[in-house]
């Protein structure tokens, strides 16, 4: 229980637990509903690490990825934040001279 609010507290292994279970035809869109039980949804940690390949995909800094993620180092970083190709190419498309001059 909350000391401030009253309210009970949800511990980080009861969320996982209710996300994993409410994701799983998320995660498995061609799977039936009546497969459920046998499907793996996605995880919190899964969420993190997409959240972090979103912000390295539009441009937030390796020095702010590594605050926000609570990562000790570019190699650990770099395990969890995977921009796309689709994103690399749109990345460097952007800073293009050459393809600056053409427009």
């Amino acid at each position: 229980m909350c000391p401030e609010t009253g309210r009970a507290r949800l511990s980080y292994r009861r969320a996982e637990e209710i996300f994993e279970e409410n994701t799983r035809l998320l995660a498995n869109p061609l799977a039936s509903p009546e497969d459920i039980e046998d499907l793996d949804g996605w995880t919190l940690h899964r969420l993190c690490h997409s959240a972090l390949t979103h912000d390295a995909e539009g441009g937030t800094s390796t020095p702010m990825l590594l605050a926000r993620s609570r990562h000790a180092s570019v190699r650990s970083l770099k395990r969890n934040a995977r921009p796309s190709v689709d994103a690399v190419a749109r990345h460097v498309a952007e800073r293009d001279p050459a393809g600056r001059r053409r427009t």
